[in-house]
């Protein structure tokens, strides 16, 4: 799972690394670690408008039939494995969105409850600025007619190095290679080509 995460990249740099523009809609997130549960505006890259990077889509996916927003703290993240039936995204699979970042948090237990843990900062081997693949949606609020846009992290099953970081919980984001991230937006590719064993080439450092 993953539910921390630095976006210490700047208007200026996401602008060059995907050289498209960025939206004025929202505040450009900046942030270190970044917690998921306080769903932050993170930039995203949506397949509906590849041109341009969305600053005003939140974390915590809200599906469009939803009543309200209350349970988006359970859709941080969607397995891979079933969410082509989990009714939050069965319906949405074909809204894909590369989820902006420089690197993202888990924790190794260091005993059988966790009481004792050591935290590992994730980046990718390649590039300082990558991307998670995502998923996105778009809820009216009942009550005053407001667009809410929001997005879900996909994970899988852990890697190697992730197995040995996140023992707790075997799951870590898909962590898209530079030259895939096109290829997930297509909603023709298969999602599930974006399952373990697809290799993320990421690499994990102990912090204090």
């Amino acid at each position: 799972m993953c539910y921390y995460v630095d976006q210490k990249s700047s208007r200026r740099d996401v602008k060059i690394r995907f050289n498209i523009a960025v939206n004025n809609n929202g505040d450009f997130y900046e942030g270190v670690f970044v917690n998921g549960f306080e769903h932050p505006n993170l930039p995203i890259i949506t397949n509906d408008n590849p041109a341009e990077i969305t600053t005003n889509s939140y974390w915590g996916l809200v599906p469009f039939w939803a009543k309200n927003m209350e349970f988006r703290d359970k859709t941080l993240n969607a397995r891979i494995e079933t969410i082509g039936t989990t009714a939050s995204y069965k319906n949405i699979l074909s809204n894909r969105c590369l989820i902006i970042a420089t690197s993202y948090y888990e924790w190794r237990w260091l005993d059988p409850k966790g009481k004792q843990k050591e935290k590992y900062q994730i980046f990718s081997q390649n590039d300082e600025i990558f991307c998670f693949a995502g998923l996105y949606d778009s809820w009216v609020n009942p009550a005053n007619g407001e667009v809410i846009k929001s997005f879900t992290m996909v994970t899988t099953q852990a890697n190697e190095t992730m197995k040995f970081v996140h023992n707790n919980r075997e799951r870590m984001p898909i962590v898209l290679n530079r030259e895939d991230e096109q290829k997930y937006l297509d909603p023709s590719t298969d999602i599930a080509k974006f399952a373990y064993p697809y290799e993320s080439k990421i690499v994990a450092f102990q912090t204090k």
